[in-house]
């Protein structure tokens, strides 16, 4: 997956899924965002739960492929996680979406499949993953923040605990606010100290984020929510990653098959965060200091 191979992937993993059922092998035990559900069946013309059992960026990032099962199934139900239910409301392919919680859905069923098993369920490869965007929150072109007295931008700079390396010290982020022209929102989430003077932007209320954000020009984030959330909603956004990076970014390449308004920014060697932060500082200075009105397409 890493390498953009995605047809040799599936190989393996229909030899994973075929071993899995012949073993009788169960992953109850195991934690939600690492058990399976998917048994190879077709869900053509049956009522499909889709569960959500990952992240709420990968919820974000695989939503998309509801779009293509409704044209297969007869319904679809979308067990997605509750700060994400008023946002995707409004996503082709999804009849009913409801509230995940522990236990048994409230809901009935005849397949049910993991969400971002969809891939493998359709086969994706870079050149199939269906990126139109935005899908999410569609509507009119919002109003800048102001006449473009400056370039407006949101940023990102901390993901989850659970991956550090994927997070920028502050103290580098801090580089940014030297690029003049600039005015900053901050979209981190559950940080301390902000780096640099910066706007707050967030909100618990993930359909209220997603409005404002509409309002920025740019968006630089780290590889967590609010980079799949920008990209869905069809906005320009830098996505700095770490050396080595998730697959789903693959090894190389500035651009992703999955959001076409994406820029990625790689570390050239594990830990380097401070070549990425002074690419991203050229960049905005040569956008600010451009003689045209900075719109979407330039980035």
């Amino acid at each position: 997956m890493l390498r953009g191979d995605f047809a040799t992937a599936w190989t393996i993993s229909d030899r994973i899924l075929r071993e899995r059922i012949e073993r009788g092998e169960s992953c109850l035990h195991r934690p939600r965002h690492e058990q399976y559900v998917w048994r190879g069946d077709s869900l053509r013309s049956r009522r499909v739960l889709v569960r959500c059992h990952h992240g709420l960026g990968d919820t974000i990032q695989f939503v998309r492929l509801l779009a293509p099962l409704r044209r297969q199934a007869r319904h679809t139900i979308l067990w997605a996680p509750p700060a994400l239910c008023g946002l995707l409301a409004s996503v082709g392919g999804i009849d009913e979406i409801a509230p995940l919680h522990d236990g048994a859905p409230d809901c009935e069923y005849e397949a049910d499949i993991e969400l971002m098993e969809l891939a493998h369920y359709f086969r994706l490869t870079p050149t199939t993953i269906p990126n139109r965007v935005p899908y999410i929150y569609e509507s009119a072109e919002p109003r800048s923040l102001d006449p473009r007295k400056a370039l407006h931008v949101g940023i990102a700079w901390q993901s989850g605990s659970w991956d550090p390396s994927r997070s920028i010290p502050s103290k580098l982020v801090a580089r940014l606010g030297s690029v003049p022209d600039v005015r900053w929102y901050s979209l981190q989430y559950g940080a301390g100290d902000v780096p640099m003077p910066a706007h707050p932007m967030v909100d618990e209320d993930l359909l209220i984020t997603a409005n404002r954000m509409r309002s920025l020009d740019l968006v630089i984030s780290v590889d967590t929510l609010t980079a799949h959330l920008a990209g869905a909603l069809g906005l320009p956004v830098w996505t700095l990653l770490p050396q080595p990076c998730d697959w789903r970014w693959m090894s190389r390449g500035e651009r992703s098959p999955w959001y076409p308004t994406m820029r990625l920014f790689r570390q050239p060697r594990p830990g380097d965060w401070g070549s990425v932060i002074d690419e991203v500082c050229r960049r905005l200075d040569r956008q600010c200091r451009s003689e045209f009105i900075p719109t979407r397409s330039s980035y």
